[in-house]
């Protein structure tokens, strides 16, 4: 008897051994990149009731006591960014040393295709000028951290994948838009850079919104189980707890967003989804004013590739529009120029990428004088036929002048659109438009087509976004 209860005290005392492990969500891993000059969140597990005591290598330190399911949660202050490689401890029930780690600046981006598209590109679509990046990708100050596709039924803790230095392997698998933004953040800051990536191909909004956001639409419907096919798993809210609440509110400086294609037949609801989406993962980081900025799907032949019967391109960049306008601290990159009518994942990503980080460093870290927003529709007034279109510009933009403008077309109250003519005015910031058919317009689109390929530029190079003046269905 006193044999079996010393073998069952030995084998009791081996299971807690093996199980007084401290575990941390994967992005707490070597090679990681921490948010400079910040006051950054890290958590855990451990055994329940455990002191636990972080200390780095730059001088911050904190303890917390695990909770009594063995969950903790605390904080440590950050230095300024450098190029100087730390060390992270963490001792509990063991001790956990997190190497190679640097502090700078952090970015998470996520949405569907074009998001996820690598450098090295889908098929047969290809990132025009990819090799000049793979060329430079061996960069131990650039680090990347792909999240593999991943659903779940409930908030998971922790994610898959893990950070690596920036060399040829990790660059060519990793998002186009999200390496080459981290590129020109690095060249014009000077500190590490860190990119998270978390996306999927062909997923609809709603799976990355948390089901908290997704209640009060009753039509909405939540499976409860999790299909065994990855291509079935894309459901509401599933992708969210997988890949984005087990950042919890790990910190960042801002998130990356290009996401709608899938929303395209259902574009009513995209505007309301997308002011959701952003306000919960904002909640989520404990940050309301979180930058995020995303991109206006591009040009695509819908209707011609897909076989498509609704019209709905157009509807989703309009919303795209109006988030941005509508929603602080947001930024929109227009790609009326960088799309592809024949392939949904238009080579252009530089063009994408460069445009999201003229926003970041102008409105996150005060760099001047660069071109950063398009110039956007404020006002119109109608005089003897025509049409008189103000916008508003920004950075001391104005339009270049063309004799070939396509795009507009007006309308009276008959609601039948006509091609426009165009005049530019002298100021070359705004514009009129006339029509012989029409000849007491009433509003005005831009650009309101499918696969809609703009020639309009202002002097900084950059288009406007498509719009209209009416809400006529």
């Amino acid at each position: 008897m006193v044999h079996s209860k010393l073998i069952f005290f030995v084998m009791c005392l081996f299971s807690v051994t093996l199980n007084s492990q401290i575990e941390l969500p994967a992005f707490f891993g070597n090679n990681m990149v921490l948010q400079q000059n910040e006051n950054v969140s890290i958590w855990g597990k451990d055994i329940p009731r455990t002191l636990i005591k972080i200390s780095s290598s730059w001088g911050s330190k904190t303890s917390v006591v695990s909770d009594s399911k063995g969950f903790w949660f605390s904080t440590i202050q950050t230095s300024q960014g450098s190029f100087e490689k730390h060390t992270l401890r963490i001792e509990g029930s063991n001790t956990v040393v997190l190497t190679n780690v640097l502090i700078g600046e952090v970015w998470l981006c996520s949405g569907q295709s074009n998001m996820e598209m690598p450098l090295k590109g889908f098929h047969k679509s290809k990132v025009l000028n990819a090799n000049k990046y793979l060329e430079i990708s061996n960069n131990k100050n650039i680090r990347l951290f792909n999240n593999p596709r991943t659903a779940s039924v409930s908030p998971n803790f922790s994610v898959k994948g893990n950070w690596e230095e920036s060399n040829l392997e990790s660059a060519k698998s990793f998002s186009a838009i999200g390496y080459i933004f981290g590129t020109k953040l690095f060249e014009n800051l000077c500190v590490p850079i860190g990119i998270i990536e978390s996306s999927w191909g062909g997923t609809k909004i709603e799976s990355w919104m948390p089901k908290e956001s997704l209640l009060k639409y009753k039509y909405i419907k939540i499976p409860s189980s999790l299909s065994k096919e990855q291509n079935k798993q894309k459901q509401p809210t599933f992708l969210y707890n997988a890949m984005i609440h087990p950042f919890q509110d790990f910190k960042i400086k801002g998130i990356l967003w290009y996401q709608g294609e899938s929303n395209r037949l259902q574009p009513s609801t995209y505007k309301n989804y997308m002011k959701d989406l952003i306000a919960s993962w904002r909640k989520q980081w404990k940050d309301e004013n979180l930058p995020f900025y995303f991109v206006q799907i591009a040009p695509f032949n819908y209707v011609k590739n897909k076989n498509a019967s609704l019209l709905g391109a157009d509807l989703i960049r309009e919303a795209q529009l109006k988030v941005f306008q509508e929603t602080n601290n947001t930024a929109l990159v227009v790609t009326t120029d960088a799309g592809d009518c024949n392939d949904i994942h238009p080579p252009k990503k530089e063009i994408i990428a460069k445009r999201l980080a003229n926003w970041a460093l102008t409105k996150q870290y005060n760099f001047k004088n660069l071109n950063y927003r398009s110039a956007e529709f404020k006002s119109m007034s109608v005089k003897n036929s025509q049409i008189h279109l103000i916008f508003n510009f920004y950075n001391k933009d104005f339009f270049k002048e063309s004799n070939d403008v396509k795009g507009f077309s007006i309308a009276g109250t008959n609601k039948i659109f006509y091609p426009a003519q165009l005049k530019f005015n002298k100021d070359k910031k705004s514009i009129i438009l006339y029509s012989e058919k029409v000849n007491e317009p009433v509003s005005v689109r831009y650009g309101f087509e499918e696969c809609f390929e703009s020639n309009l530029k202002t002097k900084s190079g950059l288009p406007i976004s498509v719009f209209r003046t009416d809400n006529w269905k």
